[in-house]
């Protein structure tokens, strides 16, 4: 299998800032190889009492991409698109707003999410490492770093790449770790 075939894949020995942004691309990958290809009716499907669908989870990561890599880095407002869109801030906004939106405006706006974060990303990491301290602080004037920020984005990809597991198998049927070699959004 060459890199080329799953360009997702962490390497096997890299540096640090490498593994990290490495483990966070197979988790973004991974997500949205569960999400990809579905009409309104799969991403707006549900498993047992839970209301959290895939086109709910797109929207959220999507939103979780632009915060992360803008307000918390660097203390900026969330802005465009999301202001345009009606975003009021609440916990749930985006989870629930998107049964509104088209599977082409969902796939969209995750797809430019997380371009808009990796290319924000990028510059922050030309500027330094890891250490670097960022806008987010625990309110006492200690702010987080860089790694703590993406670590944090890396647990919430864990926590709904597990449950888009669980929504796609019910939606389709469809079972797997990762994207198989080859596949693209």
């Amino acid at each position: 299998m060459t890199d080329d075939e799953t360009p997702w894949e962490p390497p096997l020995a890299g540096t640090e800032t490498e593994h990290l942004t490495g483990a966070l691309d197979r988790l973004r990958a991974t997500f949205r190889w569960k999400a990809d290809d579905l009409d309104a009716a799969g991403l707006r499907a549900t498993v047992g009492a839970s209301t959290l669908t895939l086109g709910g989870l797109l929207k959220h990561l999507a939103a979780a991409e632009d915060f992360h890599h803008t307000v918390k880095l660097t203390g900026e407002p969330l802005g465009e698109p999301w202001t345009g869109w009606g975003w009021d801030g609440s916990n749930d906004w985006e989870l629930t707003s998107a049964a509104d939106d088209t599977p082409e405006h969902l796939y969209a706006t995750y797809d430019a999410a997380v371009v808009r974060s990796r290319s924000r990303l990028d510059a922050v990491l030309a500027d330094g490492g890891l250490d670097q301290l960022i806008h987010v602080s625990d309110g006492a004037g200690n702010h987080a770093s860089l790694r703590r920020m993406l670590f944090d984005l890396v647990e919430e990809y864990g926590r709904h790449t597990g449950h888009a597991d669980l929504l796609r198998e019910a939606v389709d049927g469809l079972t797997g770790e990762d994207p198989p070699p080859g596949w693209a959004p």
